[in-house]
């Protein structure tokens, strides 16, 4: 499969979204200004970087994408399953600053123009989705607590339309070697879905986990046609060079920035 995620900048834009005015990617971590690791391209303003950095960071990405930072949208995630719909009276919440506005907000969604919904990521999996026939867009933070919290299936719930209108994007994240224990394996278990195909046992009480293979297959249960969805083969734990990995650098690095907005 050719890879749709089209390196431009200081991000990777995902090129079948711009034929409906849907602008889709997430920054990548070379050329920036934090010392978080060096010269990093960080995008979260709640770890341990200068704020200013943060800002020039969201000033060269707004040129990029031509998105006003003014008309961004940030939620203080929690890694939990709780959705919420934006609207114009949200634009630039967390953006300038982080408030206690958005807390604990894993999901966003929009029917509105000229909104960009954005979240940090630095390994969990950013799922973006879009309707251009209905100018619906949204985007979640789905870690293994988030996946096992189907956080998709609280995206889909919020809309009434056919969701064969409905197209899903599953972003750069943590490829199969993260591991999980035999607690959680069996959490998963318990979800309507064929823990077989995503779930592989390593040794005891480690299995590999296939995150993003998981919130497909989520996704395809609750009646999104797999012909609607793309997983690109990025992955943060294989590509260091373009992306943070919380995991790989144990909690000391920066973040990407996932967004989605349409025109």
């Amino acid at each position: 499969m050719t890879e749709k995620f089209i390196k431009q900048g200081h991000h990777l834009l995902y090129n079948e979204a711009t034929k409906f005015d849907v602008t889709l990617g997430i920054t990548t971590r070379e050329d920036g200004q934090s010392n978080y690791p060096n010269e990093a391209f960080n995008m979260a303003r709640y770890i341990d970087d200068h704020p200013q950095h943060i800002t020039n960071h969201q000033k060269i990405l707004a040129e990029e994408i031509k998105f006003d930072r003014e008309n961004w949208v940030f939620p203080i995630q929690t890694h939990e399953n709780k959705v919420v719909e934006i609207t114009s009276k949200d634009k630039g919440i967390n953006i300038d600053s982080l408030t206690s506005s958005l807390h604990g907000i894993d999901a966003m969604y929009t029917y509105e123009n000229n909104i960009l919904l954005t979240m940090c990521y630095a390994d969990c999996v950013p799922v973006y989705f879009y309707s251009p026939n209905h100018n619906f867009i949204a985007l979640a933070h789905a870690g293994w607590r988030g996946t096992f919290g189907q956080i998709v299936a609280e995206v889909i719930k919020q809309v009434s339309f056919d969701l064969e209108q409905m197209y899903v994007v599953i972003g750069p994240a943590t490829s199969s070697s993260y591991e999980i224990n035999n607690d959680i394996r069996n959490k998963f278990a318990t979800l309507p879905i064929d823990i077989s195909k995503y779930v592989v046992q390593r040794e005891n009480d480690r299995h590999g986990i296939d995150l993003k293979l998981a919130n497909k297959l989520l996704l395809e249960y609750y009646g999104i046609p797999s012909s609607n969805i793309y997983i690109t083969d990025y992955a943060t734990s294989e590509d260091l060079n373009l992306f943070f990995s919380y995991r790989l650098e144990q909690g000391q690095t920066g973040r990407m920035l996932a967004f989605i907005g349409q025109k």
